[in-house]
């Protein structure tokens, strides 16, 4: 037995409440090396000496390239658990509890018969609170995510002008445009996203602000003139609640335009500003770089001199901010912030806002923008979710790129689904495409077969799916200007846009979002991936990405979407969804 691969973390992704009396345990062992990982558990405060156990053996659930995962969720289970494991291999065993292996148990017996037990040296869940438990707001988890970046989707009924515009502000300041794209231009095409089969809309920023993708905000409490007004706005959000759907828009509290009026003070009035500690590593006195090789006296985002960074652990910043998104949830009603840059920003500022917004609106939900392991964001005092590029990642190296065979996809992502507690996994906004990465058809070559079957693995994989607008339209672009290019309305992209409907279709009506997961076949073939998803429904999606047919069992189930399915015979780039009950 290697001991040394064994693994559990008390409080953790490894052991977590689902609800008040559902509880999650899981432990890692070396793959394929144990026979048998067996559970006892008890109420850590029971009145009895010692503490009665239950046992029950764990099922060997997950596996990546190196580990076996077993787990069991308890149900219903005590408020107060403790809890220890028995691993075998063979006529080895052994109990595992305090990070240690044992051959006997911690309680003692004096001679008299008196328990002098150890039962704080078991693994411990000291109680159940309903305050700790992670929940994302229910109408969050169902959601279908159209992301719009305003300037480049529409400015009437499926139509952009691609005609850039600049306003003067009384500050004497410019906002920017370069489609054209506007709000009301999304008002009039409700009917095509929601047609589409999206329930959710997430807005790039949409406040004033100087440059077209209005990162650089001016004014945090209006929406930026090039786009709109603020009554547009208010007419676009009582139109997608009317029609049951969501709105989240993006909140970039990181940093600001070097026009914001608070740096603006700051650089007239220097050390005699009020705002001169809004600010991060000031070095006064401060102004303007003249070009992009002059360093600027203040740090900013990504060296990007016209966005100086925000000092977000400042309680003025953060009340302030708080209260700008309390405003657009009481003023406005949408329904969420997606937070920019939020792996930069103090934490105790997004605790702040997270207690704003949620007194404001519980089941407004906070979504951050974290590229790498988010683990510590996702503990239910910051975020609900992120933005899953880990997602992204294996998908493009397995769908686009033909990096990865089948298996190092499925272990990919049993090692991304396994890093968070079940609720937050399956909370996750997953996406193949944003405004900050090349669309994925280009990755995939413009092979429209790759795309389809990464679209469909997106919208039956656990998580929220999230589509960049235009994809639908198999927009290509490698570089910025390409990527958010504008919307091709007067483009036949019939077939695409019905596999699209169809994909989205299955999942409204099969998959609820909370439904078991498990990849079941990568070998021997290694671009077959056989991917289950089990509720009420219990729906197989089979890929093949591979260039000699291969023979597959369908079985009994009804096929809803199929690709180049001869008889039992799976060819080139095909897929089919079976639905097995």
């Amino acid at each position: 037995m290697n001991k040394s691969a064994i693994l559990h973390i008390p409080l953790s992704q490894y052991a977590f409440a689902n609800s008040e009396d559902s509880f999650t345990i899981r432990l890692r062992a070396e793959k394929g090396d144990l026979d048998l990982c067996t559970l006892f558990y008890g109420d850590r405060a029971c009145n009895i000496s010692p503490v009665q156990f239950s046992c029950i053996p764990m099922e060997q659930r997950y596996q990546d390239a190196l580990y076996d995962f077993y787990e069991i969720t308890l149900h219903p289970c005590p408020k107060r658990i403790c809890y220890y494991f028995k691993v075998e291999k063979g006529s080895e065993w052994s109990y595992y509890y305090a990070d240690a292996f044992h051959e006997e148990l911690p309680d003692l017996v004096t001679e008299d018969g008196f328990v002098i037990e150890g039962r704080s040296e078991y693994y411990q869940y000291p109680y159940i609170l309903r305050s700790e438990i992670i929940q994302l707001p229910t109408w969050f988890l169902n959601a279908i995510v159209y992301n719009i970046f305003p300037d480049s989707f529409a400015d009437g009924k499926e139509s952009l002008s691609n005609k850039g515009k600049e306003i003067r502000l009384s500050s004497n300041t410019v906002c920017k445009t370069l489609h054209g794209g506007t709000i009301r231009g999304i008002l009039e095409n409700l009917d095509y996203i929601s047609g589409l089969g999206f329930n959710c809309l997430y807005l790039n920023p949409i406040f004033q602000a100087g440059e077209y993708h209005k990162y650089d905000t001016l004014d945090y409490f209006h929406i930026d003139p090039c786009m709109g007004t603020d009554e547009d706005f208010l007419e676009l959000t009582d139109n997608i609640h009317k029609r049951g759907m969501h709105i989240i828009i993006d909140g970039v509290f990181n940093h600001c335009s070097w026009y914001f009026p608070q740096f603006e003070d700051v650089m007239e009035k220097g050390t005699a500003s009020p705002y001169k500690d809004w600010f991060y590593k000031l070095d006064f006195p401060i102004d303007r770089p003249k070009s992009t090789e002059e360093l600027p006296k203040y740090a900013c985002f990504a060296y990007e001199r016209k966005m100086p960074k925000l000092n977000t652990a400042n309680p003025e910043v953060q009340e302030y901010f708080a209260a700008i998104g309390r405003y657009w949830i009481e003023n406005f009603h949408v329904d969420g912030w997606r937070l920019d840059v939020a792996n930069e920003v103090d934490k105790n500022f997004w605790r702040k806002f997270r207690r704003t917004i949620k007194s404001a609106n519980p089941e407004a939900v906070l979504i951050g923008e974290v590229w790498e392991n988010a683990e510590i964001w996702l503990k239910g005092d910051l975020f609900d979710s992120t933005m899953n590029y880990d997602f992204r990642k294996h998908c493009r190296d397995f769908f686009a790129l033909q990096k990865t065979a089948a298996e190092g996809f499925a272990f990919g992502m049993t090692d991304m689904m396994l890093r968070y507690p079940s609720q937050i996994s399956y909370g996750q906004l997953n996406l193949l495409d944003s405004h900050d990465v090349t669309r994925f058809y280009s990755l995939c070559g413009e092979d429209y077969e790759r795309w389809q079957a990464a679209f469909l693995y997106l919208c039956l994989a656990p998580g929220i799916p999230s589509i960049f607008y235009g994809d639908e339209k198999l927009i290509a672009g490698i570089r910025e200007s390409e990527y958010r290019q504008g919307m091709p309305w007067q483009e036949d992209h019939d077939d695409s846009e019905k596999f699209v409907r169809e994909a989205l279709k299955i999942r409204k009506d099969w998959i609820s979002p909370l439904d078991d997961w498990k990849m079941l076949q990568t070998a021997p073939e290694e671009n077959l991936l056989i991917f289950d998803r089990e509720g009420k429904h219990h729906v197989r999606l089979i890929l093949y990405l591979g260039n000699i047919p291969v023979k597959i069992k369908c079985g009994s189930g009804k096929i809803l979407l199929q690709k180049r399915l001869a008889g039992s015979f799976l060819q080139k780039n095909g897929f089919i969804v079976l639905l097995m009950r």
